[in-house]
């Protein structure tokens, strides 16, 4: 057993010399072998131990008993103890987590708080061979990826370490009931409404007995495959999303021709990230969920909506919006000042209003902006989002046009169009964004005052950074600002 364990330890580099390490104890056979192992075994990388142990509240009496056998452990083996108490059932109602996925979600946070706060350098966790063919049996019948096929990781970029996954369940007993060392059984492992006891007590024996006594070994080596595979995949996503997925809190964007023209393998694993970034997480995300992804950017339609829990996931046009599911922003109406720059909230926009003189006025660059006739305006600049029903006369346009009707022309994503500028004066639409001034309040070689708009969008590829300005048909000859270029 301590061959094993130290073999490895060395082989996934799990402790620095010198470190401290939080060995998690339940009270259960695995993390009490864990803890006497690693006391047999912390000379060699001079480990500083002590025991983290989590009261979940779920077993009354039983869990107090639990949480007193680990403080009489750490007594005798003299190892300081720290315990932390959480109510499990009410996290799940907040949370809508089942009681495992609760439960685990307030372990790993503990642990974590710990080697944030420098409490500990490492947390070890007691989870076994056995433990990751449980895993892995599972995920697969959920119909996990490559992705959730690899199961249990020995180490994690957090600290959380693993030194029992090389090691089955059977061989801890042994060495429990070789040394006479007691450990507490918890009675809810043999609850069946759980689907991992369904797993660990029905499927996986029957399985063993009836196809293959090996099974266990060969699903964990399926993790080990599975995670060298990720492994290498993680540094080709990396540089594949580079610049490609659009990081635009709190959505993720991505052209939908980019994801398509992939290789499926590579197109899975891309989909995969872009919905982890966008959702924070991949909790309840499987493979069918990606591959609607890829549907989705595959589709010949320039519309559709996909079906992930906890995301709204949007294609318009050639773009794919991924974003967490809930209301839409507020509107927004705010005073522009004159000269001044006011952010659109919570758009990538930004409006620059400025003054030019009459001889900043002779020679129109386009790079500078577009033009207002100062004196046509008659009172306040207000800066608000577009509304459905919006029209007005853009240059070079016979008559008014629904805004709505612009957006379609020069394809701009549903999701852009809700809050995207419009500057008004006493209710009427002096300029939209993009498509440039009202014919009525727009800059001749008569005005004598002239107002500046400079629209500016974060997102290159939705907007020109310099003028602002959205890819349109050109409606007249009506020189360089007639419903012109990007």
């Amino acid at each position: 057993m301590l061959a094993r364990v130290a073999a490895s330890v060395e082989k996934y580099g799990m402790f620095a010399p010198g470190q401290r390490v939080g060995v998690a104890v339940s009270g259960g056979a695995d993390s009490v072998c864990l803890l006497h192992v690693l006391i047999e075994l912390a000379p060699r990388w001079e480990l500083a131990l002590c025991i983290v142990h989590v009261d979940h509240g779920l077993r009354g009496e039983e869990s107090e008993a639990d949480a007193r056998f680990v403080r009489e452990l750490g007594e005798r083996l003299g190892l300081e103890v720290l315990c932390h108490e959480t109510d499990v059932r009410r996290i799940s109602l907040d949370t809508g987590d089942n009681l495992e996925q609760a439960a685990r979600r307030c372990r790993q946070g503990f642990f974590l708080g710990l080697i944030q706060a420098g409490v500990v350098d490492r947390v070890a966790l007691g989870h076994t061979r056995s433990d990751q063919a449980e895993t892995v049996l599972f995920r697969f019948l959920r119909g996990a990826g490559t992705a959730g096929l690899a199961g249990i990781r020995p180490v994690t970029a957090d600290g959380l370490v693993r030194p029992l996954i090389e090691v089955g369940r059977a061989a801890v007993v042994q060495f429990l009931t070789q040394r006479g060392i007691p450990w507490r059984e918890d009675s809810s492992n043999q609850d069946r409404s759980f689907a991992r006891n369904r797993i660990r007590h029905e499927l996986l024996p029957a399985l063993e007995r009836e196809w293959n006594p090996a099974l266990a070994g060969i699903l964990a080596g399926v993790a080990t495959v599975a995670q060298d595979e990720e492994e290498y995949w993680r540094a080709a996503v990396d540089e594949m999303t580079e610049g490609n997925l659009l990081e635009r809190p709190p959505a993720v964007l991505f052209r939908a021709q980019w994801l398509a023209g992939l290789h499926p393998a590579l197109a899975r694993r891309v989909g995969r990230e872009a919905l982890r970034r966008a959702k924070g997480d991949l909790r309840r995300i499987d493979l069918q969920h990606v591959e609607q992804l890829l549907e989705l950017a595959r589709s010949e339609r320039s519309s559709g909506r996909g079906q992930v829990p906890g995301l709204d996931v949007l294609r318009s046009f050639d773009w794919v919006r991924l974003a967490p599911a809930g209301r839409e922003d507020d509107d927004y109406d705010i005073e522009a000042a004159v000269p001044g720059r006011r952010r659109a909230p919570g758009t990538g926009w930004e409006v620059v209003l400025e003054l030019l003189s009459p001889d900043a006025h002779c020679g129109y660059n386009e790079e500078e902006g577009e033009r207002l006739d100062w004196g046509r305006i008659p009172g306040v600049l207000r800066l608000r989002n577009w509304r459905p029903g919006d029209e007005y006369r853009p240059l070079g346009s016979a008559g008014e046009i629904s805004v709505k009707s612009l957006f379609r022309e020069a394809r701009v994503p549903l999701w852009e169009r809700r809050k995207w500028p419009v500057l008004t004066c006493e209710e009427r639409i002096v300029w939209v964004a993009g498509f440039g001034p009202e014919t009525g309040f727009a800059a001749t070689a008569d005005s004598h005052s002239v107002l500046s708009v400079h629209g500016m969008h974060d997102i290159p590829e939705f907007g020109d950074r310099k003028s602002g300005r959205w890819r349109l048909k050109d409606r007249s000859s009506a020189g360089p600002a007639g419903g012109g270029g990007l």
